[in-house]
């Protein structure tokens, strides 16, 4: 009995260790294919930092834009309202991207009352955004 015993202690512990094995050669893999990607593209800014001609000349130094000699001052004044806008974008186009797996998951069964509170949350929140946005003045074009 107590051999049976040990001989099934054994092969679970080869079972136990062959699942680790798969388990950590699944990450070595990403890890191999992580390095592969960082090697790749410092050879690639070492050989372009290589073989680029260096020859540091005024017009090369002087600052270009769409083909135009600059006139007047470097410092160009931006007003705020375009990051705002920029900002409210970014904001519904997180929401829109969140709600097509949410429509996913909804479907399946055994989630669908936990998804669609959490849903309400998520766009509660979207909402108090919104309209602090709107009392503050910040949809308005002036």
């Amino acid at each position: 009995m107590t051999q049976t015993v040990r001989r099934a202690a054994r092969e679970t512990a080869r079972g136990q260790a062959a699942v680790a094995a798969d388990y950590f050669h699944s990450y070595s893999v990403v890890g191999l294919l992580a390095v592969v990607g960082v090697l790749f593209v410092a050879v690639a800014f070492g050989a372009g930092r290589l073989l680029r001609p260096v020859v540091p000349t005024p017009e090369k130094l002087l600052t270009y834009e769409c083909g135009v000699d600059p006139v007047g001052e470097g410092w160009a004044h931006t007003q705020v309202r375009y990051y705002v806008y920029a900002f409210l974008y970014v904001i519904f186009a997180v929401d829109s991207i969140f709600l097509f797996p949410w429509a996913t998951v909804f479907a399946a069964p055994g989630y669908g009352a936990a998804t669609l509170v959490e849903m309400f949350v998520f766009l509660g929140f979207l909402a108090i955004g919104l309209l602090y946005a709107y009392k503050k003045g910040v949809l308005t074009w002036t």
